[in-house]
């Protein structure tokens, strides 16, 4: 036993001395001369050229804090290289390396290598400059070995730091091209998110994403998450692309494989239109915008299905908020789509700009346009094949320069550059108007239909601005069918054909108005003096045809107990010009009457309303030569006799006809047509 004692310890003896030789000779044989073994075993590992240009050297170093158990205790291989160089792929565009670094040092397991693994305890590199590439068939320059034939060998990274880096980070798939200087962060600066991730470098950065330029910093997960299987890398940044100011927090899922990305958010700029070489959606020209929320993105069979959740925001004036989903282009969806819930407490038209006609022309265009009050903004139908929409949306008031509207519900929908808003409900003036409408982009110029239903619109609210319309009440009822061509609201109208039909029954109607209207001096002054009041109002009843931009009178009549007013005539919509007879007849005994027919001609913008100068001038003159031959008889010409026969039959047969235009207005269709008005669609839409 002893013998075998001795021989125990002195096996043990040798092999100490044998390890400690070892040690020696490790930490004080030159090492250089192995490089070229070195390289070929790490070429062998990788699949890549290597080279350590500079001093080689090899010591000891144990295991990190962190590791568990008696791991931790076991002695680390520190290897440390100058001017260490690691090479691209053959059909990467960043350059010849994927990696040049001033100095590397690894700390070496030797324990895994039995197993075929490689563990790099720690990793420290001293002015690395990183390449990393995606190209536009998805091949990855940091991915080491073909995957049809996988190495045996396994790398595994645990810890890594590094100081005054540069990284290139291209990503074809994504449009995205970034230069960057990083550095890693400490313990004390490497919190993380919510999520609960560390971060583990800042940076500074600028490239492309898209056709917009990107300038940024913030801080991001460290390198070690494009080496590891379904990391989580969180990042924190702001940058300004393009024109548009951005930030982001949150997380990439496997970043060096995007397979999703869960962040808040924020974004504005000084149009929304500024978003395009961004997004790839075509926007507005509008007033500064802001907005914030979160965006999820997710791959589905290599596609990206992109999610911004619950957003708010504001254009200008205006509010927004919803949820809005991106589908990309796909063998099932030929173009991409846009789709989601908006809704809005307050929208000015004006702040979409000439998407919906709202605005004036600049410059030299406005100066021309000063006369003109249709919109003429043209609509860019040559962007719509970029994108297909179906958007339901609410607001509870849209201003425009016409009228406040509330309650609005529409769908829109954009398919193959066909607009359809179907139904349009809003409210007006008390009452609710609901509309079909479709725009035809596949032709120029576009080809457009409106169908329109108006309910209980009230006339005292519909001129609220209007003091002599303050003592009028009644409500309109009225519906339309125009089909029209042209790339701006003025052009369409100014091309339009169809049928317009409304009434006005059992309701009141301004005295002062109608006596204006008669040119009933003395009773529009004493109405005017001792106060307005309301005469009843047996009908009002309008019925237009629209033909080439011309909408003419088959019949327009307004009559009440005291007075019948006949409108014939047409109005221009292409050049905006009235061209109006109002022959007002009185039906009860007026003083002082120079009843005679009206004109009402000009522009929208400046019309030009009065009597006609010939019947004046003959009552003037018929009531200066009885002044010669009887002094009281002077007044007899300007005495209004009136008439009251046959009120209710007129009214009810001007009524009668109306209704048949209304009931069914027409016209001429179009490849893509607005649907009919249904009663289900004039339901009145829900407050957002």
């Amino acid at each position: 036993m002893h013998a075998i004692l001795r021989i125990a310890l002195w096996a043990l003896a040798a092999l100490l001395l044998l390890i400690a030789a070892l040690l020696i000779a490790v930490a004080t044989v030159d090492w250089n001369v192995a490089r070229p073994w070195v390289s070929r075993k790490v070429v062998e590992l990788t699949g890549r050229a290597f080279a350590i240009g500079g001093n080689l050297k090899v010591g000891y170093t144990l295991g990190l804090p962190t590791e568990p158990g008696w791991q931790r205790y076991v002695p680390r291989l520190r290897i440390t290289g100058d001017n260490v160089r690691f090479a691209n792929p053959a059909w990467a565009s960043t350059g010849p390396d994927l990696l040049t670094a001033r100095r590397v040092s690894v700390a070496l397991h030797p324990l895994p290598l039995l197993k075929h693994r490689v563990v790099l305890s720690e990793l420290i590199m001293d002015t690395p400059m990183l390449a990393l590439e995606r190209d536009a068939q998805g091949r990855r320059s940091w991915r080491l070995h073909d995957p049809d034939r996988p190495s045996p060998w396994r790398l595994e990274v645990l810890h890594s730091s590094f100081s005054n880096g540069d990284l290139v980070y291209v990503n074809r798939l994504l449009e995205l091209d970034l230069r960057a200087k990083v550095t890693s962060l400490d313990d004390l600066n490497a919190k993380g998110p919510a999520g609960g991730q560390r971060f583990g470098l800042q940076f500074t950065a600028t490239g492309t994403y898209r056709k917009a330029s990107v300038n940024g910093s913030g801080k991001a997960g460290g390198l070690l998450a494009f080496t590891a299987e379904h990391a989580v890398f969180p990042i924190q940044a702001q940058a300004l692309i393009g024109k548009n100011k951005a930030g982001i927090d949150g997380i990439i899922n496997d970043p060096r494989a995007p397979a999703g990305l869960d962040l808040q958010l924020t974004l504005g700029g000084n149009s929304m239109s500024d978003l395009y070489p961004v997004t790839g959606v075509l926007l507005p020209q509008t007033p500064a915008y802001e907005t914030r929320g979160r965006l999820i993105g997710t791959k589905n069979d290599g596609i990206w299905l992109w999610t911004y959740e619950k957003f708010t925001g504001r254009v200008g004036d205006s509010d927004l908020s919803g949820t809005a989903e991106y589908l990309p282009r796909q063998p099932k969806l030929p173009r991409p789509l846009l789709r989601g819930t908006i809704t809005s407490q307050q929208l000015r038209l004006a702040d979409l700009g000439p998407s919906v006609g709202a605005g004036a022309a600049s410059g030299n265009a406005r100066s021309q346009r000063r006369d003109k009050l249709l919109p003429d903004k043209q609509f860019r139908a040559e962007r719509w094949a970029a994108l297909d929409t179906d958007i339901a949306f609410k607001g509870k008031k849209i201003i425009s320069n016409f009228a406040a509207l509330q309650d609005v519900d529409t769908v829109i929908r954009m398919q193959d550059r066909v607009l359809n808003l179907a139904p349009l409900n809003f409210g007006l003036a008390g009452g609710k108007v609901t509309t079909n409408i479709s725009l035809d982009g596949r032709h120029q110029p576009i080809a457009a239909q409106i169908k329109l239903a108006a309910r209980q619109v009230k006339v005292r609210e519909l001129f609220p601005k209007l003091k002599s319309m303050q003592a009028s009440f009644g409500e309109i009822n009225g519906d339309a069918a125009l089909t029209g061509h042209g790339n701006s609201i003025a052009a369409m109208l100014g091309t339009a054909n169809g049928e317009v039909g409304a009434v006005v029954s059992e309701g009141a109607v301004s005295k002062f108005i109608l006596e204006a209207a008669g040119l009933n001096i003395a009773n529009a002054i004493f109405a005017k003096v001792f106060g307005d009041k309301p005469v009843h109002l047996n009908c009002m009843v309008g019925d237009m045809v629209v033909n080439n931009g011309r909408a003419d009178m088959r019949r327009f009549m307004l009559d009440t107990d005291d007075t019948r007013v006949d409108v014939a005539g047409g109005v221009d919509l292409s050049r905006e010009q009235l061209d109006l007879d109002v022959r007002p007849k009185a039906k009860g005994v007026r003083i002082f009457s120079l009843r005679t027919p009206l004109y009402a001609k000009g522009t929208f913008a400046h019309p030009d309303i009065g009597p006609y100068k010939g019947p004046l001038a003959a009552k003037a003159a018929a009531a200066g030569a009885l002044a010669l031959l009887a002094p009281a008889a002077a007044v007899l010409p300007l005495v209004s006799m009136g008439d009251r026969r046959g009120n209710a039959d007129d009214c009810a047969l001007a009524m009668a006809k109306t209704a048949q235009t209304r009931a069914q207005p027409h016209s001429e269709p179009t490849a893509a047509p607005a649907k009919p008005v249904t009663q289900g669609d004039m339901e009145k839409p829900d407050k957002p």
